[in-house]
């Protein structure tokens, strides 16, 4: 279920060299591997691509990613329930990125299970079979870090 990653030197020789000045890409990388454990393809592919083509907008993007994603009046794991939810009312495949930080920030399965429970009352069981099916996916992804074979 989680994306295919992308060739970062392949993008380097096709579109260009990395130019933010402001953060390294891996240093950009970390706040995801903080937050998710891994850096998602698409986040890492805008990354590689805008960081070479646009760094200046890069770095406003992830400016305001930071305001938005981390407001002084939540913490993290409520801040992350809350995008698991509005994700998962979307039906928005992101979802299980935010399902996987909510639970590294803390969130129990009750909790999870309790959000998807919210999203069912308003999107039906569409949502309801969607969320169990994301719990399952991110137990899966929380064993196989437990035990990389």
């Amino acid at each position: 279920m989680l994306p295919k990653r992308i060739d970062r030197q392949l993008v380097e020789s096709r579109i260009g060299a990395y130019a933010d000045t402001v953060a390294s890409q891996d240093a950009r990388g970390d706040i995801y591997k903080d937050l998710i454990g891994f850096i998602p393809p698409r986040i890492e592919a805008r990354l590689a691509v805008t960081g070479a083509l646009d760094p200046k907008l890069l770095d406003l993007q992830e400016q305001m990613r930071e305001q938005a994603m981390y407001p002084k009046c939540f913490d993290v794991k409520t801040a992350q329930l809350m995008l698991f939810g509005m994700l998962l009312m979307d039906m928005n495949d992101a979802v299980v990125l935010h399902g996987i930080a909510a639970r590294r920030a803390g969130a129990s399965w009750e909790e999870m299970q309790a959000v998807v429970s919210l999203c069912f009352l308003f999107r039906g069981l569409s949502a309801a079979n969607r969320g169990a099916e994301l719990l399952a996916t991110i137990a899966e992804h929380e064993s196989k870090q437990a035990d990389p074979a």
